[in-house]
């Protein structure tokens, strides 16, 4: 009866009233104690609803349906394949829908829609792999700060590949704590050159500068990612490092000079092809024959041999372990040692590390100051007794 006299009512109300009494008979689905029959004819009704000309009618459907797990499955299904505004409370909330839903919708979508998938609670891997592949960048950035969604290693890798250039995007990636080592490189990597572009386009300094220094910017930022990240994915981020032609001689001696041991040998194995515990072993083993023979199988420029002999003869007689600092900050002593002994030597072509290895004092050196003086501003001063001095 109630039902019955709802439709009649609707063929004359407006558009604006049709929609809150569709609303009204939504909820009294959902919550209300009706019978059988009543529940059959107020589905009935939605679904007639359905066909309403007006999509404040349809959009009054979704709003209190979207959620419920005892929603009628034939109006949800047909909400979510309305327009954008009228589907994305049910693409964003029912639990109706199932994975291959969701990717289907992802994939026909407008923006607007992939957008209110990407932010559903416990988004599933499947999805986010389909938002990671083809959704708009608003809906990557989304599904990024959802910390709900479940987005694999790949699926980052994408995104990073996607939209990486962009601001937002980047901000939000480099937040998230478990964003794999690789994509997070990539990421500073892309960083680094649009900051070299930008910088030579204004023409603050010339190209080959802006390069230069955005490349070790990076490099130093590489070594950091490095010392924040687990062993056991160090190799990853080598072999990232390799294939995308960054695992260079000069990040392999910087990550040394750093005191970061663990990717020192991973980087020779991944170079060298032989497993990392040979590799230490050559490391760390008194002679130098077989130093010789693993730079040499690595592939690294002989010219740039007597630093890493040095620095790994510093190292195996305790170098590191005086030094002060993590593994992602240059060790200023172990540097100036390596650069006396490279400087003793006869000059030609190693002249280009000389000029490497000063620079790497220099960054040592101020990265030092900048420390001596956090420390210094940290610590109040002291009176000859030790009691803090108090400013008048």
């Amino acid at each position: 009866m109630i039902v019955r006299n709802f439709l009649q009512w609707v063929r004359t109300a407006s558009a604006a009233e049709r929609a809150e009494a569709t609303a009204a008979l939504a909820r009294a689905y959902l919550y209300s104690d009706l019978s059988p029959d009543d529940l059959g004819a107020a589905e009935g009704a939605m679904l007639m609803l359905l066909d309403d000309p007006s999509p404040l009618i349809r959009r009054a459907l979704a709003d209190v349906l979207a959620a419920s797990p005892d929603s009628p499955p034939a109006i949800v299904f047909a909400l979510a394949a309305d327009q954008p505004s009228i589907a994305a409370p049910v693409l964003a909330l029912s639990p109706l829908l199932i994975d291959a839903d969701l990717v289907d919708a992802v994939a026909t979508g407008a923006p607007e829609v992939q957008a209110a998938i990407a932010s559903r609670a416990a988004l599933p891997r499947s999805v986010a792999a389909a938002i990671a592949e083809v959704g708009m960048a608003e809906a990557c950035l989304i599904m990024v700060e959802n910390r709900d969604a479940d987005i694999a290693p790949l699926s980052f890798d994408r995104i990073v590949e996607r939209f990486g250039h962009l601001a937002a995007i980047r901000e939000a990636l480099l937040s998230c704590g478990d964003l794999p080592a690789p994509a997070r490189q990539t990421l500073v990597a892309k960083l680094s050159t649009t900051l070299a572009n930008f910088v030579a386009g204004r023409e603050w300094l010339a190209l080959d500068h802006a390069n230069r220094v955005a490349r070790e910017a990076c490099e130093k930022a590489t070594v950091t990612i490095a010392a924040d990240t687990s062993t056991s994915e160090i190799r990853l981020l080598i072999c990232h490092l390799r294939s995308t032609g960054q695992l260079t001689a000069g990040l392999v001696l910087r990550a040394l000079l750093c005191g970061n041991v663990a990717l020192f040998e991973e980087a020779l194995a991944e170079l060298a092809d032989m497993p990392v515990a040979r590799v230490s072993g050559l490391v760390h083993d008194r002679g130098n024959a077989s130093l010789t023979a693993l730079f040499e199988r690595a592939g690294l420029p002989r010219s740039i041999y007597p630093a890493f002999k040095g620095a790994i003869e510093a190292m195996r007689e305790g170098g590191l372990a005086a030094e002060p600092g993590d593994a992602a900050r240059l060790k200023r002593r172990m540097i100036e040692r390596v650069l006396t002994g490279c400087e003793a030597q006869d000059l030609g072509e190693l002249e280009p590390l000389l000029t490497l290895l000063r620079r790497f004092a220099m960054e040592a050196a101020r990265e030092e100051a900048r420390l001596f003086c956090d420390e210094l501003v940290a610590d109040p001063p002291c009176n000859d007794d030790g009691s803090e001095v108090i400013a008048a």
